[in-house]
């Protein structure tokens, strides 16, 4: 039994600790110790509270570890990172960070250790697929579109975030990024909407977003690579009323003396209003496709996720699907399936032999789903 910290007892963060209780000894890390009571039906979880942005402190607190599991939000993902590898640890992380984490590369290589980072649903296991298919063929095109959604569409927002809300508009805000003709193409966030239909669920829009990531760098072999979000239709007129009205601006502004910065309200504001409260239920989809040319023939795999809230242990779909692929990969380094030394983003998980299979076997396991088809095709598609 190995021994394992969680940083960050959130949704997510808790629904990993959970999961990986059930094999190894697992200590939960948090500054709030009420996140605790996520676990009151788990008394073999040892929790800590924790000031995880104390850098000294952090490094005592992870000294003890075989592996550290990062699921702090995405402003503390970077430092956070970086003191866990100073610490001479392994990680495997979800925290979505702004910051280039391959800047930490040689760090990790100077202290030996293996890092995957990036490590969820979207970015996440759409890398893991498409580093697995590109070792396997040269693929032309790759789309994912993804999106997780309240069960119910409440009004105004049919929308509903299990991350830090500034993490969330930062999707509608940053530009995107995608590959067209093997050249990046960077358009404003919520462009070139489109109707999707699903089965199932019925019709979703879907927009450009900043989802390739690490993607961009270390696939430069694939001519077309995109990614986009799934949100209900209707959702990207008043997303761009708010953004272009000035409510996600980061530039500070005077209020009666008082200078604030306007994401900050706006996300004071919202919070409350995304927040998915206990027992309400979610859903997340993902379609992945993958076409390019398999032994000298054109082949297109199609991957669909659709899963739901889990009833039975009231845990959200968002931390099923994000959480038990980190955890998955947290027990492929436990095992020894992956030992690469360094800051590695998911891709390069998938691009050994077996090591899809082994996270879509544990997280069949757990009811996370992914529906695999694979056609023989006349000829790859060119898509945007």
């Amino acid at each position: 039994m190995k021994k394992i910290v969680v940083l960050g007892a959130g949704l997510v963060g808790s629904a990993i600790a959970t999961d990986l209780s059930k094999n190894h000894d697992v200590t939960s890390a948090d500054l709030n110790s009420e996140a605790f009571e996520r676990f009151k039906d788990h008394p073999e979880i040892k929790t800590v509270s924790a000031d995880l942005n104390n850098t000294e402190k952090l490094k005592e607190l992870v000294a003890g570890f075989d592996l550290v599991v990062g699921a702090v939000p995405g402003f503390m993902g970077y430092q956070t990172m970086k003191t866990v590898i100073e610490a001479g640890k392994n990680m495997v992380d979800i925290s979505f960070m702004a910051e280039d984490f391959m800047h930490l590369d040689g760090l990790a290589k100077k202290h030996h250790v293996t890092v995957v980072a990036d490590c969820g649903v979207a970015p996440g296991m759409g890398n893991i697929i498409l580093g697995h298919h590109n070792k396997k063929m040269h693929v032309k095109n790759y789309e994912c579109l993804v999106g997780g959604l309240p069960v119910v569409r409440e009004w105004p927002y049919e929308y509903k975030a299990v991350f830090s809300p500034i993490d969330v508009i930062e999707e509608y805000t940053r530009p995107a990024r995608f590959v067209q003709n093997y050249e990046m193409v960077t358009k404003e966030a919520l462009s070139d909407p489109e109707l999707v239909h699903f089965d199932r669920i019925g019709t979703l829009e879907s927009w450009n977003s900043d989802g390739l990531r690490s993607l961009m760098q270390t696939m430069k072999n694939i001519p077309n690579m995109i990614e986009k979000t799934l949100r209900y239709p209707g959702c990207i007129e008043y997303l761009r009323v708010l953004r272009e009205s000035g409510f996600f601006s980061y530039d500070e502004i005077e209020v009666n003396g008082t200078k604030i910065r306007p994401i900050d309200v706006t996300a004071k504001l919202l919070f409350p209003k995304w927040k998915l409260k206990e027992g309400e239920e979610d859903f997340t989809i993902m379609r992945i496709v993958v076409e390019g040319i398999e032994n000298g023939t054109p082949a297109k795999y199609v991957y669909n996720l659709m899963d739901k809230f889990d009833r039975e242990t009231q845990t959200i779909s968002m931390a099923r699907t994000t959480g038990y692929t980190c955890a998955a990969v947290a027990n492929l380094i436990l095992d020894g399936g992956f030992s690469k030394t360094g800051v590695n983003p998911p891709e390069f998980v998938g691009e050994k032999e077996g090591n899809l299979t082994y996270i879509l076997k544990y997280l069949n396991e757990r009811g996370v789903v992914y529906k695999t088809t694979a056609e023989k095709t006349d000829s790859p598609s060119a898509k945007k």
